[in-house]
């Protein structure tokens, strides 16, 4: 499989002062209780980490929370964030996934907790999650999980052709790219055809469980299920 460069978003000196200012901020303020979540992002993690952190952040550069952009300095407190405390923190789900709430006043908190695949992963339910994206994208910008299909040995995802798409499919099309595979959007679910499979910043690349879709369709996505994992298998 190629190597994915995953060069740094953040890490020069003035991204360091933003985060120490940030985090001197959030020290002096009065401890608070996060009020209603305006975005939720969960982001699988390995060993203690988030592989495709960098991913993650470009996109979460582009989402908004009550219409506005995240601020420089709250994606330099998510990134330093991560990487500092999942290596120190104190707990059990060393390959879970991480949350990070943003509440509809920009405060922000972290989480971890335990992976739990998908229970039923058939079309119909693939289609159900990616709806329900959808209407996250609608009111943040970003979608954290879409559906797609490789058909005729050509990638199609369900996404406005303006849409920043969420960190896994960024993977999932540079993948196709290093392999010289056309990748589209299309408008809505009914349009794709072939191998039908879920994006997702949680679970990764889901086929769905029954598909008509020809051999190489299916290898393909099975091509993208395998780069994905073994990104986020690295130690």
């Amino acid at each position: 499989m190629p190597q994915i460069d995953e060069a740094e978003l953040f890490g020069n000196a003035e991204d360091q002062r933003a985060y120490e200012d940030f985090c001197a901020n959030q020290e002096a303020v009065e401890k608070f209780t996060l009020d209603k979540p305006a975005l939720v992002c969960r982001w699988r993690m390995s060993n203690k980490k988030v592989p495709m952190l960098n991913r993650h952040i470009r996109a979460l550069s582009e989402r908004l929370v009550q219409g506005e952009p995240l601020t420089h300095n709250m994606l330099s407190w998510a990134k330093q964030h991560v990487e500092w405390s999942l290596a120190e923190g104190d707990y059990t789900a060393r390959d879970g996934v991480l949350m990070l709430v943003i509440d509809v006043n920009g405060n922000a908190a972290m989480t971890v907790g335990e992976y739990e695949p998908l229970a039923d992963t058939s079309a119909k339910a693939l289609r159900a999650r990616s709806a329900e994206a959808r209407s996250e994208a609608d009111e943040t910008g970003v979608a954290p999980e879409l559906l797609a299909a490789v058909n005729n040995g050509e990638l199609a995802f369900v996404a406005p052709t303006d849409e920043f798409l969420c960190g896994t499919a960024t993977l999932i099309e540079q993948l196709a790219q290093t392999k010289g595979i056309p990748v589209t959007r299309v408008d809505i679910p009914a349009q794709l055809k072939g191998a039908l499979f879920l994006v997702s910043d949680e679970h990764g690349v889901i086929p769905a469980t029954e598909t008509n879709a020809a051999e190489a369709d299916a290898a393909t996505v099975a091509f993208f299920a395998e780069g994905y994992e073994k990104l986020r298998a690295r130690r």
